[in-house]
């Protein structure tokens, strides 16, 4: 079993989209023609050829905290993120994506 490249993407003070997008292609190491949008996302995230440099071959566990701010002030973009990260899992099976609870 190959150990897995853990990224932790930190959403506490993340207020809107824009700040997920940007802290999503800061912790992903995502290119600058990263779209900024939730395809855009879906597509990064399950793509390996754009995973950072490290994750090559192995898989890749990006683990969310600091979401529950986020999750209650935009319920909405939250339930849509949920579903680019169940979708991006889905259409790679080297990918896992685990919200952090505590």
């Amino acid at each position: 079993m190959t150990t897995p490249y853990v990224v932790t993407l930190d959403l506490g003070g993340i207020v809107d989209k824009a700040g997920l997008m940007d802290r999503s292609a800061h912790a992903l190491g995502l290119p600058d023609w990263f779209g900024r949008n939730w395809d855009a996302l879906a597509d990064s995230l399950s793509d390996p050829s754009v995973w950072p440099p490290p994750a090559a071959g192995r898989p890749l566990l990006v683990v969310v905290t600091g979401w529950p701010e986020y999750a209650r002030k935009r319920p909405e973009e939250w339930t849509v993120a949920q579903e680019v990260f169940t979708e991006a899992s889905e259409r790679e099976p080297r990918l896992t994506v685990a919200l952090a609870l505590g």
